[in-house]
């Protein structure tokens, strides 16, 4: 079953086209890593399926709800997807376990207790249990970044996004964060999708790579198809490029 649907979906900014005729689903479980040049519309199709961004026609079904139907209950998509940024947007007032828990708290009502528990568990799942009274200034990017993805995991999203969560980070701290995002992806049945440079990072945690260009999905196969027989001359182009490097 298709956990999001983009049905003949375009995104205008003014007269720009940003997203042209988007037909695209995803299941549920599956993990699809966005690449394409800068520009080409990656952080915009993802910013779509939370209601970040709106779309001006066609039809988006998440989690089977249309996000163009008045009715629809964007919180209630919004806590169901959730969304890892490029810049970590932590609370600097608040110490690394409570970012975890304040949302929770707030939005699912959960008890201090369950929801302190909760929060210390996905901070050992993320590696950092030990900086659970740390201050985000305490910290490093890859660590905040890391503290980011366990407070969307703390929501229970039934599906996450990932909008380059590594283009922030110091060289050395990527590995870390994309380890992560690995281990979630492989232990869980969460559909994510991954907006990425890194092309080997999709070519170990996708099942499928999409590829846009000039607002436009230009390829979207299985990951070893992909990457082994691209079909489409603007993507060879592409990855002869960027594998290059």
């Amino acid at each position: 079953m298709a956990m999001i649907e983009f049905r003949n979906v375009q995104k205008y900014y003014g007269k720009f086209h940003a997203l042209k005729n988007i037909n695209l689903k995803i299941d549920k479980g599956e993990t699809v890593v966005l690449i394409g040049p800068s520009g080409s519309g990656k952080s915009t199709l993802v910013r779509t399926i939370n209601g970040l961004e709106d779309i001006q026609e066609g039809h988006l079904i998440v989690n089977g709800e249309d996000l163009t139907d008045k009715k629809t209950d964007i919180n209630q998509i919004r806590t169901d997807v959730g969304m890892v940024f490029q810049h970590f947007n932590l609370y600097a007032n608040k110490d690394v376990l409570e970012n975890v828990m304040i949302a929770p708290r707030i939005v699912l009502k959960k008890s201090e207790d369950e929801n302190r528990k909760t929060a210390l568990q996905l901070l050992e799942r993320v590696g950092l249990s030990d900086k659970a009274h740390n201050m985000p200034s305490q910290i490093s990017g890859g660590q905040e970044q890391r503290v980011a993805i366990a407070r969307s995991l703390a929501m229970k999203p039934k599906c996450m996004l990932f909008d380059e969560p590594t283009s922030a980070l110091d060289p050395e701290m990527i590995e870390d964060v994309l380890d992560v995002i690995k281990q979630i992806t492989e232990q869980s049945d969460m559909t994510s999708i991954i907006v990425t440079h890194k092309m080997w990072f999709a070519q170990e945690v996708a099942n499928r790579v999409i590829f846009l260009d000039d607002g436009q999905i230009i390829e979207d196969r299985k990951t070893n198809e992909f990457f082994e027989h691209p079909e489409n001359e603007r993507t060879r182009k592409f990855l002869s490029k960027i594998l290059g490097h």
